[in-house]
């Protein structure tokens, strides 16, 4: 039987009561030109099992990661997830869980975040980190605009290496608030362009590391050029797996460090749920947007954790929030903090390397194959190549070989001029029979 919440009786005393006489007086206001002249081209309701049988049918178009050789990167990685985690996150008292403004009866939801928050800063070597984000690159505009606030400037200066979606993003938040971006042209190892970028006028520098191509670099020298400035450096990564082998943003001078944590317990999903990592200096607690998780003690003097500071705008007035964030990824968060507490420090770092040195097998295999240029210079589990023909339809024609062979960077930046780059990922999941799949591909392709 169809689901039908409203009876007609039902539906003619609620127009009653708003004074119309048809639900089409409903729509006055929207310009005829706007509306549909008839029902739209979807099919008309069908059984629940008719339906499970068509989505089913549309499921089995797609190709899972896992199904054979995978080399997608660019923002989202594939990494194993223990079933443990998964396992975990199901109990009740966390799946059901949402904001926990009583912690009288919220002491479990308050400590996982205020665990999170404390690792989330000793990986960013920043001594205060919030109770998680939407995603990266929301935690990234975030941090924008949180620059804007604390110098009261109003322009960021966006490296070339930052991942365009995340500076797209971070330039539709800026804009609302009256903060230009100046995004800086696409460069696989271009930091130094960033320094001559700065001005009396910066609010911030934002910076990539690894960036979008794959290049590692050291941002100490942008973060003397930034602060000698009186401008804030914030430091990005994608790829939060990186922080078990690479410098620390903390240690390179950064004010603020956002990241993606979808590496670390949670799976590729689709796109999506994910989680943002946001974490600053100590002098900038109380502008940084989001929860924040306190350790405190009660009457009896028995540990408790409490929200402080959530200057949200749930809890305060609008125009005096730090944000307008309604959430925090919770349940993301918890995958990441239960992945997180199983590694370790050792755990994470051996990870890391197995992913540097997988990485490093594909740059060798494919950096052999005449047609393809090898472009990023120092890297963690990701690099680009220029190939002789566009990237695009190589990855389309390697694809109908069952081999998924990277992220085309025209598809992240169509109108950057680099059609025959390709980013390409390597991590503990990717096999040595796998990174041979695509040199043969690849090469065929290159070839033909």
């Amino acid at each position: 039987m169809r689901y039908l919440p409203l009876t007609p009786a039902d539906r003619a005393d609620m127009l009653a009561v708003v004074g119309a006489d048809t639900i089409d007086d409903l729509f006055v206001d929207v310009p005829a030109a706007a509306r549909l002249a008839g029902p739209v081209d979807l099919p008309h309701h069908a059984s629940e099992l008719a339906v499970e049988r068509a989505l089913g049918r549309l499921a089995a178009r797609n190709r899972p990661a896992g199904a054979g050789p995978f080399f997608c990167g660019a923002g989202a990685y594939r990494h194993h997830v223990p079933a443990s985690v998964d396992h975990l996150i199901q109990r009740s008292e966390f799946l059901t869980s949402y904001t926990p403004y009583q912690p009288e009866i919220a002491q479990g939801t308050l400590q996982v975040l205020f665990e999170f928050q404390t690792q989330v800063a000793a990986l960013t070597d920043l001594p205060v980190a919030n109770a998680s984000m939407y995603d990266g690159s929301t935690a990234c505009g975030e941090a924008v605009l949180m620059a804007s606030r604390v110098t009261r400037r109003g322009k960021a200066v966006l490296s070339g290496g930052l991942h365009p979606h995340y500076g797209e993003t971070a330039h539709t938040l800026a804009h609302s608030a009256g903060v230009e971006t100046r995004r800086l042209p696409a460069a696989v190892d271009g930091e130094a362009a960033v320094i001559e970028a700065i001005d009396a006028d910066t609010a911030c520098v934002v910076v990539q590391t690894p960036n979008v191509f794959g290049t590692v670099t050291d941002v100490s020298a942008i973060a003397e050029a930034a602060h000698a400035a009186g401008a804030l450096l914030i430091v990005v990564t994608t790829e939060a797996v990186a922080y078990g082998l690479l410098k620390s943003p903390g240690e390179m001078g950064a004010d603020i460090a956002v990241a993606e944590g979808q590496s670390i317990g949670n799976g590729l999903n689709f796109g999506g749920p994910y989680v943002g990592l946001f974490a600053c200096t100590e002098k900038l607690l109380r502008q940084a947007p989001g929860r924040l998780c306190g350790e405190t003690v009660d009457a009896e003097g028995r540990r408790g954790f409490v929200l402080t500071l959530s200057t949200r705008e749930q809890h305060i007035r609008r125009d005096k929030a730090t944000s307008n964030i309604c959430t925090n990824s919770g349940l993301c968060a918890l995958a990441f903090s239960i992945h997180m507490s199983m590694l370790g420090g050792a755990g994470l770092e051996t990870l890391a390397r197995i992913n540097h040195a997988r990485a490093v097998r594909a740059r060798d295999a494919l950096a052999a194959i005449p047609g393809v240029e090898v472009l990023t210079p120092r890297f963690f589990n990701e690099f680009a190549v220029r190939l002789r023909k566009p990237a695009a339809a190589v990855v389309e024609a390697l694809a109908a070989r069952d081999v998924l062979a990277g992220v085309p960077f025209s598809r992240l930046d169509p109108g950057a001029g680099l059609d025959d780059v390709l980013l390409v990922c390597a991590t503990e999941t990717t096999t040595a029979e796998d990174i041979d799949a695509l040199a043969r591909a690849l090469s065929a392709e290159i070839a033909a």
